[in-house]
């Protein structure tokens, strides 16, 4: 566990200051450490901004996306389906509005904090989707826009990523990203959701519904 209380473990910013697609699988393994817990991200989806028909920031900048706009290394956290909070890292260069969506994880610090957060469900389950993770944090609207990558000059450590333990290839699988679709109505188009095999903690895929308008 040192990885995760070590300052100097931190990843940079120049490690979320890439595409979308090549930081997300990248992700698989780092901690997240927030408010006294702390997860294996287990699950994550990319994001490609404004080239992407997917993601909030596809036709360009909002109150809400104005995080996704600015340079790596902070955060966006959104509401969605009137009670879940979803994080996100942002990535990329400055102006690309590129994004991770973390979609599920392990606790493996803090659990008293999650149980009472989540209560009567299997531990599997307790970060296990992006609105259960969001839940199991406690991150909400008043911690978009966050930069995780700061200096910290001798600040309290309130949220980092830290070097955890990087899947090894072998684990390492690729697939079309949850409830989104795409141009053949599946969401094939975007294989851009990314997980370690086995792990129990990974959320169910579905696929997304292509919604058409009424005659």
């Amino acid at each position: 566990m040192s990885s995760v209380t070590t300052v100097d473990a931190r990843l940079p910013r120049e490690f979320f200051a890439r595409p979308s697609v090549e930081v997300a699988p990248d992700l698989l393994g780092r901690y997240l450490s927030f408010g006294g817990v702390v997860l294996r991200l287990t699950e994550v989806e990319a994001y490609a901004g404004e080239l992407d028909p997917g993601s909030h920031a596809y036709r360009g900048v909002t109150p809400r996306t104005r995080p996704m706009f600015g340079p790596a290394g902070f955060t966006y956290v959104y509401f969605t389906y009137g009670h879940h909070w979803c994080v996100n890292l942002v990535v990329g260069q400055e102006g690309s509005a590129s994004a991770v969506l973390l979609r599920a994880g392990e606790v493996v610090a803090g659990t008293e904090l999650v149980r009472q957060r989540r209560g009567l469900v299997r531990e599997r389950d307790w970060a296990r989707g992006p609105g259960r993770l969001g839940q199991a944090l406690a991150m909400t609207k008043e911690h978009t826009g966050r930069d995780f990558c700061r200096p910290l000059l001798g600040e309290p450590i309130d949220l980092v990523v830290t070097e955890g333990e990087p899947v090894e290839p072998r684990q390492l699988r690729i697939g079309p990203r949850v409830g989104v679709s795409g141009p053949g109505g599946d969401g094939t188009a975007y294989p851009w959701r990314f997980w370690v095999d086995g792990d129990p903690s990974v959320s169910a895929y579905r696929p997304g519904v292509v919604r058409r308008r009424r005659a």
